[in-house]
Order: C-alpha cells, then structure tokens, then sequence
C-alpha cells in the first residue's frame, strides 16, 4: 500500500524535485500540497508548484495556497545571504518549465490540513520542507492533529552546517517561533533532515546529464532545477556539485535507509540576534532533556541518484 503524505513547500528548485517524485513514486501517495512564503513569495511558490504538477501531468493532485508570512514577525528576521534572482540564487523566480494551465483550490492551506487530518481514517505523513509556518498555524487551531499523524519529516535546521547565517538554515530561520511550536508539538515520530545531512547528499553534472536523457518530462525538469542549483553552489564552492535538500525527505519515505539519524533533544533559537533560527541539537549523552526528533547526520548520495533516475525514468 502507497504511504500517504502531504507535502509542505516553498516552491523553487529543491521543492520541485521533491514534489515530481512524491507525485511519481509508487510507493508514495501524494495527497495535496501546500505551499507557503519562503525560497519566494508564496504567490510564486505556489504558481511554481501548479507548473510542476502540471509539467508531469498530474493537475489532479490539489495544491492550496498557505501563509504569506511567518506566525511570529512581520517579517523575515534578516536578509537573506544572496540576492533573489541574482546568480548566487539556486532558485531564482519563476520555475524554468511553462506557465501552469490549472489553479489552486479554493480552500486555504490551513483549512486543508485541519480538515484532512481531522477526517482520516488512515494515518498520514506530513514533509514539510520550507518554514513551518503552516503547520504550526494548523497545530494552533487544532494540537490533537498530531495524532493523525505518523511521522513528520521536515527539512531543516543545522548542527554543524549553517546557510543563511553562521548558525541558522533558512526554514527554521524563516520562521523560528513555527519551527520551535512544530518541535514540541509531540508527534509520535518527528524526523529532521538537517543541512548535515543534505550536504552528504551531493547530485553532480553526471547525473543530471543522465536524468536529461530519460527524455521523460520529470528527467528533463531535473535535470534544468539541479543544473540550475549546481551553477549557484559552483560559485561558492567550486565542486561541480549541488545538495538538493528537500527530496532527500520524500526519498528516505521509500527508502528510510538513505539517511542515518539520532534520537535527540532539539529546540529552536527564537531571540538571539546573533543566532535567531539556530537549531540547538543537543549530542551529550549526559542530556536529561525531552528526545524529541531523529536528526539525520548522513546521506547516501548515490542512493539518492539512483531512486531519482528510476523514479523519473518511468
């Protein structure tokens, strides 16, 4: 039986490739996605998530429209570290494929989660993989949603590994207050994929050569999206090579072993101007604090290659 999940985005390039094999894998039943402010305005990452779902032909899956803001602050705590559309930017605007045919659903992100878990018969998996905005907003009109829920897999945070700031990553800094309420919230499995792991996780030019020459539409977004990621990390790093953090979320649903973890205390940094959005996981074994998230340490990369290339090849 396909594990059912609700993906969670911010629409650009990562959370495109996240979105394609969720929709794709048949291990995997996507059952609507939401969208929220993040890599882009939540106009943006919703028009880019309709083009994605459009391009591999599934218009069916429903895709509603999220908060336009953190639920702590007017704003984002900070300026981002590259300039939206600049060449430093993985991401940039609008999504490299053609404009979307379909539109969201009329109901509001908040109200779908709240409706879809209250009614569910069958437990299902939350991928949150931008700031947690949403899903803190749906906790807050409703805690006991947790139950409804087997695992949440969230993509964020840092340990060692920060990018927006020395100590934070963009999700959890995006929205620290959301990200702190989502880790208390007493899910029965909470599941985060930190940048610790995603940066084991590396996809070069190889690949996305090879997922190009599947010559199927999801080979061939994947190939434009990771092209696109490993140009912007290529002037930073110079390693040929980019991490495409969000899949790693939906890949390790159909394969959990693609990542190693650590049950861990975590907590967020919400006041702290020098470290707002920090990520404080807690490795002392002495530690008599509350173990409330496996935290993913490494990343198998060529496993990630492989699941991408069946996945799209179909």
């Amino acid at each position: 039986m396909a594990r059912k999940l609700i993906l969670d985005v911010d629409t650009g390039t990562d959370d495109a490739v996240a979105i394609m094999f969720a929709a794709l894998h048949p291990g995997l039943d996507l059952v609507g996605v939401t969208t929220v402010a993040g890599n882009v305005g939540v106009d943006a990452t919703t028009d880019n998530t309709l083009r994605v779902l459009d391009w591999i032909g599934h218009a069916e899956i429903g895709v509603f429209k999220g908060l336009a803001r953190p639920v702590g602050r007017a704003g984002l705590p900070g300026q981002r570290h590259y300039r939206q559309g600049g060449s430093m930017d993985p991401h940039g605007g609008a999504l490299p494929i053609p404009e979307p045919t379909s539109a969201h659903r009329d109901t509001g992100a908040i109200e779908f989660l709240v409706e879809t878990l209250r009614a569910t018969t069958e437990k299902i998996t939350l991928v949150p993989v931008g700031p947690l905005s949403n899903i803190a907003t749906a906790l807050a009109v409703d805690p006991s949603l947790t139950e409804a829920v087997d695992e949440i897999v969230i993509m964020g945070g840092g340990h060692a590994v920060g990018n927006v700031t020395a100590s934070a990553e963009f999700n959890v800094w995006a929205d620290p207050e959301a990200a702190a309420l989502v880790l208390s919230a007493g899910f029965a499995r909470l599941t985060l994929v930190p940048l610790d792991a995603t940066h084991q996780a590396l996809i070069g030019q190889d690949t996305c050569d090879a997922l190009a020459e599947l010559g199927t539409p999801a080979g061939t977004a994947a190939a434009r999206f990771i092209g696109r990621r490993i140009a912007a990390y290529d002037e930073i790093t110079g390693g040929g090579t980019a991490p495409v953090h969000d899949v790693v979320c939906t890949a390790y649903l159909v394969a959990p072993e693609i990542i190693t973890t650590r049950h861990l205390p975590v907590d967020v940094e919400t006041v702290s101007p020098l470290t707002i959005g920090r990520t404080v996981v807690d490795t002392r074994p002495q530690s008599t604090a509350e173990r409330n998230a496996h935290v993913a340490f490494g990343a198998d990369a060529a496993m990630l290659a492989k699941l991408l290339l069946d996945t799209f090849g179909g």
